[in-house]
């Protein structure tokens, strides 16, 4: 983007287009760094606001020899790069029906950063034919018709419409509406970043600004959805489970894994009796204290519930991130529930209609992993201790922690008493069980 010849035009505007094309991509970096997604929109605007300061601002103070001025181009192609990378990434965030071929909008955003390669290397070795037929080239329309100006504009419209077809095919996915609106601000965007390849120098800053404008208005809105909806689930879910898709991307979070847990589950004695004989505006504040307790207790264990299914809760220790610890951390917890949970029923019981709690911990190998369709995602664990957790809190009485031999084991030898093997649903054989005792 460099100034005419023997011209000196004021470039304040292009130096603040430039540092807010770089403080967006400081903002998405410092907000969410953890997210490759993230990180990659943060390297496509950082790349548009040194592309904008390196093409525009620095050659007005700085002599380039022609040998060297085509090297400015870099930014500008990684720019493609990255924008391109998101959006990619973003797809790979986004649950699909089973059967759907992804492949396809994959290679089309691969081709887009391929055509923006190819962009960076004419403007290396071609950088006086760049300069000449393609930036500000709208300032002489014939020269748009020229060899050289599609030699450079070609493979940036290339990548722009591998750009949005693969937000096209994105969208056709229906991802959550905040994610909707943010990919369709930067389809909205691209072509007045686009246009500031070849509008003349004060239009291309307008033009920029106007993209950054749309496509900040769409970010925007994305973050007050997630943070809105983060607000909410994370009363409900534990925060691994957020994090573990937004490290690893939902390819790798759905990936199956089998690994060793202890999964613990309680629920309340004598409510469904209570339910029935009080109003439900009754019961359901019962049943939100509740929740609210247990998932604070659960919360600072680091676990993650798993189901909630009336008044009774199932919670993961160990998964979606290992706890090398997970037996030890799940007698913690079973105990915290069920010293919470008393508290709470010899507040809430009424003469004949009596609460109580009873945990259940069970601990073996099960498969864990991200489940879901285009609407909604679980994170879910499958194995025989999640089965043996739920009937051991079955037959627990209430304030009693009932905890299977492995749990025990890896508990420790002190704190158990030994209960004669019990008969469960689900199990051919007689389950030896412990009691977990007080204190």
């Amino acid at each position: 983007m460099n100034a005419a010849p023997n011209v000196a035009p004021d470039l304040t505007a292009h130096l603040l287009v430039s540092l807010i094309a770089l403080g967006i991509g400081i903002a998405f970096l410092s907000a969410d760094r953890q997210s490759p997604a993230s990180r990659a929109l943060a390297g496509g605007f950082a790349c548009i606001g040194l592309s904008i300061f390196g093409n525009v601002v620095l050659p007005a103070h700085l002599s380039i020899a022609p040998s060297w001025a085509g090297l400015l181009a870099v930014p500008e192609m990684l720019s493609i790069f990255f924008v391109l990378e998101w959006i990619l990434r973003v797809r790979r965030m986004v649950p699909v029906a089973a059967g759907w071929n992804t492949r396809f909008g994959d290679r089309v955003l691969r081709a887009g950063q391929l055509s923006g390669l190819a962009y960076g290397l004419f403007s290396v070795f071609w950088p006086d034919v760049r300069d000449e037929h393609f930036i500000r080239a709208a300032a002489q329309p014939l020269i748009m018709l020229s060899p050289g100006f599609w030699m450079f504009m070609g493979p940036v419209l290339l990548a722009m419409m591998a750009g949005l077809v693969g937000i096209v095919l994105l969208l056709n996915r229906r991802p959550e509406r905040g994610e909707t609106i943010r990919v369709i601000a930067m389809a909205l965007a691209t072509p007045f970043f686009v246009s500031g390849f070849v509008l003349p120098l004060q239009q291309a800053a307008i033009a920029v600004a106007v993209g950054e404008v749309i496509f900040l208005i769409g970010a925007v809105h994305y973050h007050v959805l997630q943070g809105q909806r983060g607000q909410f689930m994370s009363r409900f879910l534990s925060p691994q489970v957020a994090r573990l898709v937004s490290e690893r991307g939902l390819d790798q979070a759905m990936r199956e894994t089998s690994r060793e847990i202890s999964v613990v589950a309680c629920d309340l004695r004598g409510f469904t009796a209570y339910a029935a004989a009080h109003p439900s505006s009754q019961v359901l504040a019962v049943l939100r204290e509740y929740y609210d307790a247990v998932g604070r207790e659960v919360a600072a264990f680091g676990a993650t519930i798993k189901d909630f299914a009336g008044d009774g809760i199932l919670i993961l220790v160990g998964a979606p991130l290992p706890d090398t610890d997970h037996a030890r951390h799940a007698l913690a917890l079973g105990s915290r529930i069920r010293e919470v949970g008393l508290e709470l029923t010899a507040r809430w019981s009424r003469p004949g209609y009596a609460l109580g709690i009873g945990v259940g911990i069970a601990t073996g190998n099960v498969t864990v992993g991200v489940i879901g369709s285009a609407s909604r995602l679980e994170y879910t664990a499958v194995g025989s201790a999640v089965n043996l957790a739920s009937r051991l809190c079955e037959a627990a009485a209430s304030g009693e922690v009932l905890v299977d031999a492995r749990t025990a084991e890896l508990g420790g030898p002190d704190g158990f008493d030994s209960r004669a093997p019990v008969a469960l649903k689900g199990f051919a054989e007689p389950v030896t069980l412990y009691a977990r005792a007080a204190g």
